[in-house]
């Protein structure tokens, strides 16, 4: 599968963008273990063109991390197309839209899946950025705003039709948050309509090898999207690959890998964000690493209570050990 001039390969697997989540040092791991692609966190417009620094610290990354697609989302046409021109001169390989967005404080601001109540602004913010970058443009968005307005397949068509390279769809509605099953028959419905020559890449319960060979069998997508199930759990894209390779379920890494692992993501958090903010927001990926393993609701316990990377590799290491 190709976007634009970028060669994913045949069946590529994604890294999903994740507010919070999918800062660079996660990013640098996920493709260390496989994934095709990798998106920024979803970065406001309105903040880009205020020249935010916090917002032009999320458009950063490394050679390895690439490809790479900046996200970014927003309301307003000209801020769009403002910061889309600004993401171009961090030079990712794709500029993505976000129409997907769930959460009330984007949505209720007619951002986000918020757009999905109003297709015309879509397409004029799409045909804008489109218009103004000499990137490629990808959109992810969702089936609609409710169960009554799954309008999906109309909707990919008409960005195809204003200039997108690729889209992601994410199997749930806006009122779904993240609640129920996706729905992939729509995304199938999109990927399946003889109107569409881009990329359809599907997105939404992907959480395991079996599934996301599933998906590409059942609905014939281009590329599968992973989201919530990478977190704390950079080995999916590794454990996928094989699958597909081999027809056989690789090992789940051993309690030492998962340890080795969960400090080189610590570190990098650290040495990217500073000490107290790389800890902190590290927090969210130690369910990921460690689910399952005995013992361990006492060490992350002891591991919130932490206040520097050395404290929190001596717990860890510690952990390593039978007798812990």
């Amino acid at each position: 599968m190709n976007i634009g001039n970028t060669d994913l390969g045949h069946r590529p697997v994604l890294l999903a963008p994740l507010e919070d989540i999918t800062d660079s040092a996660f990013r640098t791991l996920c493709r260390r273990f496989g994934a095709d692609m990798v998106y920024t966190e979803f970065v406001s417009s309105e903040a880009l063109v205020r020249l935010a620094e916090k917002s032009n610290k999320k458009m950063a990354f490394d050679a390895s991390e690439r490809p790479i697609g900046i996200q970014i989302f927003g309301n307003g046409v000209e801020a769009m197309k403002n910061a889309a021109l600004l993401a171009m001169e961090q030079n990712p390989e794709v500029i993505d839209i976000n129409f997907g967005c769930p959460v009330r404080k984007v949505a209720m601001k007619g951002a986000g899946a918020g757009l999905l109540n109003d297709i015309p602004r879509m397409v004029a913010i799409t045909r804008e950025v489109v218009n103004a970058v000499n990137l490629p443009v990808t959109v992810k968005t969702r089936l609609g705003w409710d169960e009554n307005s799954k309008y999906i397949v109309e909707i990919a068509e008409r960005l195809q039709d204003v200039g997108i390279k690729a889209i992601t769809i994410h199997g749930r509605t806006r009122a779904q948050m993240y609640s129920g099953e996706a729905d992939w028959t729509l995304i199938g419905a999109v990927k399946n309509n003889p109107r569409m020559q881009i990329p359809v890449i599907g997105n939404g319960d992907i959480t395991n090898p079996l599934i996301a060979a599933d998906m590409f069998n059942r609905f014939g997508v281009d590329a599968i999207m992973i989201g919530r199930a990478a977190i704390g759990n950079p080995w999916i894209f590794r454990n996928v690959k094989a699958y597909f390779l081999s027809g056989e379920l690789p090992d789940e890494p051993t309690r030492d890998e998962r340890i080795s692992v969960c400090l080189e993501h610590l570190r990098l958090a650290v040495q990217k964000k500073g000490e107290t903010k790389g800890i902190i927001e590290m927090r969210k990926h130690y369910a990921g690493y460690f689910r399952g393993l005995s013992g361990f609701k006492q060490v992350r316990m002891e591991i919130l209570n932490r206040k520097t990377y050395a404290e929190v590799a001596e717990i860890l290491l510690n952990f390593s050990t039978p007798n812990f």
